[in-house]
This record gives structure tokens, sequence and C-alpha cells, in this order.
């Protein structure tokens, strides 16, 4: 049974930030989104002061520029979803330069846009963002997902007094293993049949199980362990 505040979650529209140094490109984001249905809460010129605005106004997704001012966009979302692990972050660049991309993604974002999408293709990245689903402009999400497994082919250190791995349902593990191959809550719902809701609890039951904050970590965990090659 859903509890008032899960369902205020699901009923009110989703909060978003939008932080880009060029005005006129800012607010027609902006202006975007809110015809969409976006509740635009808070917009931002420069790092330092995307920082304070999102802890203040609180965001559900903030759609992040990299080149900015005073701070650049990858420690904006380092710090931000660093302190708030429910933020999303989707970046929105010009850059489709495969080291800018890597580096948002360690950073902690969930996806990257370029800004060559249409506004129909923001509207959707940004509601699949919300959701939790990683977003990437096309040939672009191969080249995460073969990231992680590099980053994840090297020796898992492993100190002699870690505590025992926390043991995860069968269900929560088949979620997590085609997390780790790339799919989508959607797609994971259609082929597990059940509901996208069900796959996003069975998620954040894992995050809390293993003491991770968001999707990366979970897609890495999961690699260091060969989930993805079962199956």
């Amino acid at each position: 049974m859903s509890t008032p505040n899960a369902r205020d979650a699901q009923e009110r529209p989703t909060r978003v930030m939008v932080v880009d140094d060029h005005p006129m490109w800012r607010d027609a984001v902006a202006r975007d989104l809110a015809e969409s249905g976006f509740d635009v809460v808070a917009t931002a010129g420069d790092g330092p002061q995307a920082v304070r605005r999102a802890k203040a106004a609180r965001p559900d997704v903030l759609v992040l520029d990299l080149n900015l001012p005073g701070m650049p966009g990858v420690q904006v979302c380092k710090e931000l979803v660093g302190s708030h692990p429910g933020l999303r972050v989707l970046v929105l660049s010009a850059s489709g330069e495969h080291a800018d991309v890597l580096e948002a993604v360690k950073s902690g974002a969930t996806g990257y846009l370029l800004k060559s999408a249409s506004t129909q293709e923001l509207t959707d990245a940004v509601r699949s963002t919300a959701a939790g689903d990683p977003v990437f402009t096309p040939g672009l999400a191969g080249l995460v997902l073969g990231e992680y497994r590099r980053l994840a082919s090297g020796p898992v250190p492993v100190a002699a007094d870690e505590p025992k791995a926390p043991e995860l349902t069968d269900r929560e593990t088949e979620v997590l293993r085609l997390v780790a191959k790339g799919l989508s809550y959607k797609q994971i719902a259609e082929r597990l049949v059940i509901s996208h809701r069900t796959v996003q609890n069975h998620v954040q039951n894992t995050l809390g199980k293993l003491q991770l904050h968001n999707r990366v970590e979970l897609v890495r965990y999961a690699i260091e362990r060969g989930l993805d090659d079962v199956g």
C-alpha cells in the first residue's frame, strides 16, 4: 500500500532545474520543459550558482551543461549527487567527445544527450531520467557500457575484514543482471512481465542492501561480479 508521500510523488509533476551559461538557450530549454508539463523549479548560469540553487530547490532532475563558468559541470554533478543521492542528472551538452561522456557518467550523471536533440527527445529523456533509466544519445550507450566493463576487469580489492555481501532475492538478482546488460527499466519490466514500478522497487531495495547510491555504482557492482555475462 502506498504511503501519502509516495502517492504525492507519483502525482506531482517532475521537478526540473536547468543549468546552462547561455541565457537564451537556458530559457528556451526551461520553457520547452515547462510547456511539456514539468515543474521547472530553478535555473542557473554558472557552477557555484547551480550548486546553491539546486540545494535550495531540490529538483528531481538536473538538466546540466558541462561547460560552466566558476565550476565545471562534472564537479557540480559530483557535489550534488554526493549530497543528494536521489537526484538524477541529465547532461545536455554540445560535446560528443567520449572523454566528456565518460567523465560525466563517472561523476554520477544518469544520462547524456547532445544539444542537437529535438525538443521531443529532450522531454522523453527527462522523463526517463526521472524514472532512473539511463538515457544516451545514440552511439554513446555502448561506449558507457564498455567503460563499465573495462573498469570492472581489474582485480577487485577485498579487505580481510570486509563483511559478507548481503543476500539478494532471486528476483533482485535477476533485475540486477538485466540492469548490468544495459536494459532500461521499461525493457526489464517487459522481459520479466512485471510493472515498471516493481522494477524500480527492486532496484531501490538492491541499492539499499548493497549500500550503493545510484545506477552507475550498481552496474559496476554487477559487472565486477560477472552478472552481465549470465544468461
